[in-house]
């Protein structure tokens, strides 16, 4: 059965006809929704071509379409009931799937989009052994040149949720992915510590942005059926670029390359950072040929640009004439007296002050019933969950590089995680920045076993989330992980230390996309890219203290952030007891 917020979220989603870009999609949604709708809405739906000669007595029941005095398209005519079973029985889905050319098109760009957020978050992991004598960074510098880039994402996830909530996806979207982009080859040519640390903050403010976004922008041009299942193919996208990261670093920083002069030098890991810097730009003009979330313009009230949408897409996936479309007109939700969050009618074109007094309303509605215990509960998971996320994963390459230096000095020896950082730590009094320090290309290769590991799960993860359901996964991922990281602990050489690395990070980035994917089916239109924000902004404080505190304790008390991080995980999995139920009951 389900339950009163997904039920709320359904009937919400009918009365705008937001989930069905295309004619597949609004049968699905007028077969669906059949219980749901309330009476006011309506909708103009005439035969389509091949549909002519097959119930002509029907054809003087359509709707009729007129222009309002505020320019957008209404329909009167038959009640809601007579356009369900006018729908269900003169269009067959065979008539109306199309090929859904348009809908693989958009994951493949959401998806690089997800990539693209992958490389950016994790580009100083090997950016950090290769830039410290340029940039003269010893362990507690390169702590915080770690947490730059998080305390970027914590004030962009918000600054940039607000504004998708407000302006539009498709266009917030955009100016993130450009900003990455050009920062990120800006900053490839910066020759002082403390300003590449300012850029790598900027680009950190940028990837939050499209990271917590790309989620919603996918999500709503899907059906509520098939959302949760297309949303959990975005790991795969993820786990991609981390494997591709480290294969383009493998190619880039160990070349015999530098330009060099007085007051300038351009050296490899350089021309890596301008490199990983040019997908944003691409798909950041890419994106401009994509149309904005139907379903975003129908929160706005604008039902003549979103009918133009589905008109697009429709004729996208069947190539046929955009104004074949079966349906004519779209009528917006009668609006009530009342205070709930639906009644919070967003605008795109707006001064400042009505601005911030909208990112005030809704950021109240997600503080206060029925939303307070989900926003509660999906920023403590993100806090805990990101925090140890990003940064064991940003200082994996820093850790294998250790264990290579101590067993090529001592072949056969085992050791541990704290015995190798407390004698990198004696070996800075003779060369502080590392400037003799060669990456081995073993580091780069177990980098990329790491991004291989997650293969499985993000295979698994779409196949079965409609019969487990995201939550099911995303407890499993937490206590597993936790208990990985306990694990890190009592490992004596590189292999066990790669082993439980590969189960780390396959798990914990199953994780971080299964949040995205319960934020999404949580929380209503208006409020799912604010409440991604607020989440996002306490995983990216979690993110930040979290390279501080292991930045500066690795070389002084491994064992206290091995401590605190699996604690966080295994709290975040208990608390992942009282989310919402998702899956195939709830969404059906």
């Amino acid at each position: 059965m389900l339950t009163e917020l997904m039920r709320t979220q359904l009937m919400a989603d009918c009365h705008h006809f937001l989930l069905k870009p295309a004619d597949s999609l609004l049968e699905d949604l007028l077969i669906d929704c059949r219980h749901l709708l309330s009476e006011d809405t309506t909708l103009g739906v005439h035969s389509s071509p091949m549909n002519a000669g097959r119930r002509p007595r029907q054809e003087q029941h359509r709707g009729n379409c007129s222009s309002s005095t505020r320019k957008r398209r209404h329909c009167d005519g038959t009640s809601t009931k007579e356009n369900f079973r006018r729908a269900n029985t003169c269009r067959t889905s065979s008539d109306l799937s199309g090929d859904h050319g348009f809908h693989y098109m958009l994951l493949t760009l959401c998806g690089l989009i997800y990539m693209d957020t992958a490389i950016g978050v994790t580009i100083l992991s090997f950016v950090l052994p290769a830039a410290q004598c340029d940039l003269e960074m010893d362990s507690t510098a390169k702590g915080w040149l770690t947490a730059s880039p998080m305390l970027g994402m914590l004030i962009g996830s918000y600054i940039w949720g607000c504004l998708a909530d407000t302006k539009g996806r498709k266009i917030v979207l955009i100016a993130t992915l450009l900003m990455d982009g050009v920062v990120g080859i800006v900053s490839s040519f910066v020759q002082y510590f403390w300003v590449f640390l300012v850029f790598r903050f900027f680009n950190g403010f940028a990837v939050t942005g499209a990271m917590g976004i790309c989620f919603p922008y996918l999500g709503e041009f899907q059906p509520t059926k098939y959302r949760e299942r297309c949303l959990c193919w975005m790991e795969m996208f993820w786990t991609v670029g981390v494997i591709v990261l480290p294969l383009i670093a493998w190619l880039i920083i160990p070349m015999d390359f530098i330009i060099v002069s007085d007051t300038f030098y351009f050296k490899s890991w350089n021309l890596f950072v301008a490199l990983c810097a040019l997908p944003s730009l691409m798909l950041g003009l890419w994106l401009f040929t994509f149309p904005e979330s139907p379903k975003f313009l129908l929160e706005c009230g604008e039902t003549d640009a979103a009918l133009e949408v589905f008109k697009w897409i429709y004729s996208r996936n069947t190539g046929a004439d955009p104004e074949t479309y079966p349906v004519k007109c779209l009528q917006e939700k009668a609006k009530h007296q009342d205070k709930s969050t639906r009644s919070l009618k967003l605008l795109k074109r707006k001064d400042l002050k009505v601005l911030f007094a909208e990112i005030r309303d809704l950021t109240s509605a997600l503080c206060k019933p029925p939303y307070l215990r989900n926003t509660a509960l999906a920023c403590i998971i993100q806090f805990g969950l990101t925090s140890s996320y990003y940064t064991l994963m940003v200082w994996f390459p820093e850790l294998f590089t250790r264990f290579e230096q101590f067993e090529h000095a001592n072949p056969g020896e085992t050791t541990s995680v704290c015995i190798v950082s407390a004698l990198s730590d004696n070996t800075t009094f003779f060369d502080p920045y590392g400037c003799d320090t060669i990456i081995a290309p073993s580091v780069y290769l177990h980098t990329v076993y790491i991004g291989l590991a997650c293969i499985p799960g993000s295979i698994i993860l779409p196949l079965f989330v409609h019969k487990l359901g995201a939550k099911f996964f995303l407890i499993f991922s937490l206590v597993v992980s936790g208990a990985v990281t306990v694990g890190f602990y009592y490992v004596v050489n590189s292999m066990q230390n790669l082993v439980l690395s590969c189960v780390f990070e396959a798990l914990t980035s199953l994780g971080i996309s299964l949040v995205y994917c319960v934020i999404v089916d949580m929380f209503p239109t208006n409020l799912r890219v604010m409440a991604a924000a607020l989440s996002l902004t306490m995983g990216r404080l979690g993110a930040l203290v979290g390279n501080l505190v292991f930045g500066y304790l690795i070389d002084l008390a491994c064992v206290i952030p091995i401590i605190l991080f699996a604690a966080f995980l295994f709290a975040c999995g208990f608390f992942s007891f009282l989310l919402p139920r998702t899956g195939k009951d709830t969404l059906d």
